[in-house]
């Protein structure tokens, strides 16, 4: 436990990086619509990994579950190319 409340500066520099972080679709890592290339790049997983994880679950869910959520995933989340520049 440390007695002073200072945070390691290798520390700082993640969570600067983390508060920078924006979920988008990938227009690199893309399939379909970019979104589990989005996720993967979100997490700094393999959007491969998330793919197969997706599909897996759909599977399980009977399908229609996680066509839903890709379906609104790739409404709601912005293309990388449409972030405001900030």
């Amino acid at each position: 436990m440390r007695l002073d409340n200072s945070i390691p500066q290798a520390e700082q520099k993640n969570l600067r990086k983390m508060e920078n972080k924006k979920l988008y679709r990938s227009m690199v890592n893309k399939k379909l619509c970019g979104v589990c290339g989005g996720l993967g790049e979100y997490f700094d997983l393999d959007p491969t990994l998330i793919r197969l994880l997706w599909v897996c679950a759909s599977l399980f869910t009977a399908g229609f579950p996680g066509l839903l959520a890709y379906i609104v995933c790739a409404i709601i989340v912005p293309q990388q190319n449409q972030l405001p520049n900030s």
